[in-house]
């Protein structure tokens, strides 16, 4: 099989055709599997799985050197940003909430580093929960460090409806209202720079952000569609991720 030089450039290539869309992971320490425990390098299933379902092909992107970050995105077709521990609040000048969990250092730097990598380079990004709040906080916003309400129980997911704004990136997407798996306390209060609210729980919790459309397509969304049958917002990031021409020139930020 042929490989065309715009192929070539854009990864796709050598992903048989499927674009290859890179997700954060966690990482523990003392996991357990069979007779072993060691640290280990996690992700869900269902992250991959969603991808898959998607038509893309999933990378596990461990914590690394924040440094790294401008070479890893370079690799890929798209970004993911993964749910997982609250975000420190010192990273956005907050006192710490009694409620809020322990930080996660290295994976708040290694995560903002990808995410300002792949807003340089006009990369196709989609913030999944946590990866929603920090997105947030990477422009500057701030975060609600506690509600309630949004989840089943601890270690349940729950499930409320969403409401799309019109206009807006998701409700070109998701145009209509929809119940969402969802699992968290934290939620955006102030909005970054640039980013608008696309989507709201009853309550008037901010469920998704994006910019405009001239800075690519960048999506934050506070639930876990990961943990569900829905797979259009994952779709539309794969299929955003198919169309390297389609990118914007990388900016200076």
């Amino acid at each position: 099989m042929t490989t065309t030089a715009e192929e070539t450039a854009s990864g796709a290539g050598t992903t048989g055709g499927r674009p290859l869309i890179g997700v954060s992971t966690y990482l523990e320490s003392g996991a357990r599997w069979g007779v072993w425990e060691l640290d280990a390098a996690l992700l869900p299933a269902g992250y991959p799985r969603l991808v898959q379902r998607a038509g893309g092909l999933a990378a596990m992107l461990p914590p690394d050197a924040p440094a790294h970050a401008a070479a890893t995105v370079a690799r890929l077709d798209a970004v993911v940003i993964a749910g997982g521990p609250d975000v420190d609040p010192g990273r956005y000048g907050a006192e710490r909430d009694p409620r809020t969990g322990p930080p996660a250092p290295q994976r708040d730097a290694w995560e903002l580093a990808l995410i300002e990598a792949a807003l340089a380079a006009g990369l196709p990004l989609l913030g999944i929960c946590r990866g929603m709040q920090l997105l947030n906080v990477a422009l500057g916003g701030t975060l609600t460090q506690h509600l309630d309400g949004h989840l089943g129980a601890v270690g349940v997911v729950g499930r409320h409806p969403v409401e799309p704004v019109p206009g807006t990136l998701y409700a070109g997407v998701v145009p209509q209202r929809t119940s969402v798996p969802t699992y968290h306390h934290q939620a955006v209060d102030r909005l970054g720079a640039g980013l608008v609210a696309s989507a709201h729980a009853a309550d008037g919790t901010v469920e998704a952000v994006e910019l405009p459309s001239s800075a690519g397509w960048v999506l934050g969304v506070q639930w876990h569609p990961e943990m569900g049958e829905d797979v259009r917002v994952m779709r539309a990031l794969v299929a955003a991720a198919s169309r390297p021409a389609a990118r914007p020139a990388p900016s200076a930020r």
